[in-house]
């Protein structure tokens, strides 16, 4: 018998909710929906115009963003980088990071690597980190 698990993204919760985000932003962490072991996959939108309201950095996690729909910008430490479909973006753990969505908005693929066991506390986000 084959291991392998399918899982529809846009089926996934969304957990933009929880936290007031939504419904400028949405957020689908698939990783246990997926039985992911070493990794972890996210399905991210920012509404047109939108930035997210933090920043953030991993301990562990390099990443790996992939744009799917629209275009934006994405702030490296001091670094905007201009970001548009399929674009591939690697960022190691320790650069510090944020979104912002163009006109037509940005939705993108997040992957992670190594799996953290508790991945809140792989990550460090500043609250208001990119004024736009």
């Amino acid at each position: 018998m084959s291991d392998y698990t399918v899982k529809n993204l846009r089926e996934v919760k969304d957990m933009a909710p929880e936290f007031g985000l939504a419904p400028d932003v949405s957020a689908r962490f698939a990783a246990r929906d997926l039985n992911l072991q070493r990794s972890g996959v996210s399905l991210q939108r920012l509404a047109p115009g939108v930035t997210q309201p933090f920043g953030h950095h991993h301990r562990t996690q390099e990443e790996l963003y992939v744009v799917v729909a629209g275009s934006g910008q994405a702030k490296l430490d001091d670094e905007l980088v201009d970001i548009r479909v399929w674009d591939a973006l690697r960022i190691a753990p320790d650069v510090m990071r944020a979104f912002a969505a163009g006109p037509d908005g940005l939705e993108y693929l997040a992957f992670g690597a190594p799996a953290v066991e508790q991945p809140i506390a792989d990550v460090e986000t500043t609250q208001g980190w990119w004024k736009r």
